[in-house]
């Protein structure tokens, strides 16, 4: 599962004694198969309340936001995550639906 994380919601004021706080995320998450692929996509809020391991925004990283998001979320909200990409990518396979239009 391909996580993007870089699109982020900060304060604009000083917050908790701290500058350029971090309070939202816009995820995407993207998995593939062959030609196949699914996505979705979300916001995550993080707590900003406990900020003594606190790290400038110039030193965030995208790999370190993605912690946060999936910290936040919790591992089985991760795993739903990527079982519904999973049924995504299946359902583009092997389809169990079909869109018509009456009287063609």
């Amino acid at each position: 599962m391909n996580w993007n994380c870089k699109t982020i919601d900060v304060y604009t004021q000083e917050h908790n004694g701290h500058e350029g706080v971090i309070w939202n995320v816009h995820w995407r998450v993207s998995k593939g198969e062959g030609d196949l692929s699914a996505s979705s996509y979300g916001t995550q809020s993080l707590n900003t309340e406990e900020l003594e391991n606190f790290t400038p925004l110039a030193d965030v990283t995208e790999a370190m936001v993605q912690g946060w998001v999936e910290a936040a979320m919790g591992e089985e909200a991760v795993a739903d995550l990527e079982n519904n990409l999973d049924s995504q990518i299946e359902e583009l396979e092997n389809p169990t639906t079909e869109t018509i239009t009456l009287g063609e």
